[in-house]
């Protein structure tokens, strides 16, 4: 845990960004690859394109800086440099093929952070030696 007054984070804050659980990927990745031949051709047509996988929902910089904040318990002050760049105002995937053939994500965003947060916790002694 961090006692430094405060973080830095590059940029305003207000660009959105969506983020999926590796847990979440793979349960996608299987659910497509056991899709019935017709139902994948079905959902797919009229050229079998891709599919996107990922939460369909998106949170700003701002909100994912609080969230680790909570998830880490840093008590500390959150600023934005906004003199750094901000990247890309919006990313975020059209889940809709992905959703239509009966898949949604499992894991929120707090969730997979507290997840990681707590796996570090509990090895960090065999990474930093």
């Amino acid at each position: 845990q961090s006692h430094a007054p405060e973080v830095v984070v590059w940029g305003s804050g207000t660009p959105m960004r969506e983020f999926l659980h590796v847990d979440d990927m793979a349960a996608a990745s299987i659910h497509v690859m056991e899709l019935a031949r017709e139902v994948w051709q079905e959902n797919t047509a009229p050229m079998l394109s891709h599919i996107n996988v990922g939460t369909g929902v998106d949170c700003t910089i701002r909100e994912l800086a609080q969230t680790i904040a909570k998830v880490v318990g840093y008590q500390g002050r959150v600023v934005f440099d906004a003199a750094k760049p901000d990247g890309t105002p919006r990313k975020l995937l059209d889940v809709t093929r992905l959703h239509q053939l009966g898949w949604y994500h499992e894991i929120s965003l707090e969730a997979g952070l507290a997840g990681t947060y707590q796996w570090f916790l509990e090895n960090q002694q065999r990474f930093r030696g």
